[in-house]
């Protein structure tokens, strides 16, 4: 997939210093609302998982055809949507107004809402993409269960999302926010954080079957490359430990 548009733009204006806020404060992608689309702020890696989805999104079964992205947040979605998958008319939900104004200048149609109270019609969708969504959700079950109910009856969710594990807890979250390329500071709450087995049965009492497709991790070669701004983008590499961020694909049956 094609990386991202690069847009200039220092990592983090200097002098300025978000305020600190309770972990998975929702207020936080205001605070940090010019970081969603410099190639070197402090979202990069969302855009680095947004090429590693969009591998899994299936064509659209006609030109114009709704695919729903949750918690859409500045739209990073919407670039890499090009080739086979250009079809789809691309609707993002996020809690953010700051974040959609972002997403709506890169084409995306937003709407402001909850993932837990879904403005749209039962089985409006047919493909739904999460992404680094489910683990910032305090009601799962209620998540699912929108959802579901949006979904169209065969239609695919798109998954990918941080393990419940000491590994992601620790390295994924304590560390990699020390990190440059890593999630902001506090914005990851690790009691959210969800395991394979909890996402799937939650989904399978909405009516979605679930399956784990693997895991993903940067390339190391690429991160160097990054780090050294000599490249604008990492690929994300498919690897079988979900001990991290994994990815799954959902259908309704």
């Amino acid at each position: 997939m094609p990386p991202a548009r690069a847009e200039p733009a220092p990592a983090e204006p200097k002098g300025r210093r978000p305020p600190r806020r309770r972990r998975n404060d929702p207020a936080q992608y205001d605070d940090l609302a010019d970081q969603w689309w410099p190639t070197h702020g402090r979202f990069a890696a969302l855009h680095w998982l947004a090429e590693a989805r969009a591998r899994l999104i299936p064509p659209p079964p006609r030109p114009g055809t709704p695919l729903l992205d949750l918690a859409c947040g500045g739209g990073l979605l919407a670039p890499v949507l090009t080739g086979e998958l250009a079809g789809w008319r691309h609707v993002g939900v996020d809690l953010s107004s700051s974040a959609l104004r972002q997403a709506g200048e890169h084409g995306v149609a937003t709407v402001l809402a909850d993932v837990t109270r879904l403005p749209f019609r039962d089985g409006e969708f047919p493909c739904v993409v999460a992404g680094e969504m489910f683990e910032h959700l305090e009601d799962l079950d209620a998540a699912c269960a929108a959802i579901a109910r949006v979904l169209a009856p065969g239609g695919t969710l798109v998954i990918d999302t941080l393990a419940d594990t000491v590994f992601c807890r620790v390295g994924l979250v304590r560390i990699a926010e020390r990190l440059p390329g890593g999630p902001p500071p506090r914005l990851h709450d690790p009691r959210l954080l969800v395991s394979p087995e909890r996402l799937g049965a939650a989904l399978e009492q909405s009516g979605i079957a679930m399956r784990v497709v693997g895991g993903l991790r940067p390339s190391v070669r690429d991160y160097a490359r990054w780090l050294a701004r000599r490249a604008d983008s990492v690929r994300m590499v498919p690897i079988r430990s979900t001990a991290g961020v994994y990815q799954a694909i959902g259908t309704r049956s």
